[in-house]
């Protein structure tokens, strides 16, 4: 039988980060950002690679949420990394209750900063932070288990002693291989990869925890501005190094 995890997060999150580190892990086999197809087809936006993406996956809500709670994979646990801006409005999430799940948060200002730097026009409705907090409250309530949080910056300044709770809180032993990966492309990449990925393909491990202060124009500021509530809502529920 097979254990599945979803991590929900925004863009720019280390969430690709995050699934290196997972498929590093033996036992594990990923999904990269499975709705992104759905998201794209029901909202008619432009990203950059749409109809890659669109002719690259399925698009049908119910297909996909089959593969993910019931189809066949090859390895005990399959990571699922999910965007929650992808989840528009009135998804039946009860196919959740069959499936673990944890919430990937990060500081407003540091999102926007790099979200803006591969796609000019930016709104908080593209960055997912009132999405999370839905989603983390409809999951809650349709699973009956409050789901854990992680901090990107707690996790790259502490990512053994994160990572490790993360496993516990899932029932699974922690593994050492998660803190280093090889460099290079995967076959698990979305299409989206080449537009999205270069800074995770280079990498081989989590990189350190930004500390120099994020100067943001006022049209970015306001942006973060607007997603801060959303952001310390779910911070005050973060797991601690």
């Amino acid at each position: 039988m097979t254990l599945r995890l979803a991590m929900w997060s925004g863009p720019r999150n280390i969430s690709t980060a995050m699934m290196r580190s997972w498929e590093n892990r033996a036992d594990t086999e990923v999904v990269d950002e499975p709705f992104y197809a759905y998201y794209l087809a029901r909202t008619g936006i432009d990203h950059p690679g749409r109809d890659e993406v669109l002719a690259s996956m399925s698009s049908n809500y119910d297909l996909v949420v089959q593969s993910l709670t019931t189809g066949p994979w090859s390895h005990p646990v399959q990571y699922q990394k999910h965007m929650t801006h992808h989840m528009v409005d009135n998804c039946d999430l009860t196919w959740t209750k069959h499936v673990k799940h944890c919430f990937l948060i990060r500081d407003p200002r540091r999102v926007v900063t790099s979200y803006a730097r591969t796609r000019a026009d930016v709104t908080p409705a593209d960055l997912g932070f009132e999405q999370q907090v839905r989603l983390f409250e409809t999951i809650a309530d349709v699973t009956g288990q409050t789901p854990p949080v992680i901090d990107s910056n707690d996790l790259l300044t502490n990512p053994k002693s994160l990572l490790s709770k993360l496993c516990a809180q899932w029932g699974l032993e922690f593994s050492e291989q998660m803190l280093h990966w090889p460099a290079g492309k995967r076959a698990s990449d979305g299409v989206w990869a080449p537009y999205w990925y270069d800074n995770v393909i280079a990498s081989t491990s989590f990189n350190p925890a930004p500390t120099r202060p994020v100067p943001l124009r006022d049209d970015l500021a306001s942006i973060a501005a607007a997603c801060q509530p959303y952001y310390d809502r779910l911070s005050a529920r973060r797991l601690r190094p």
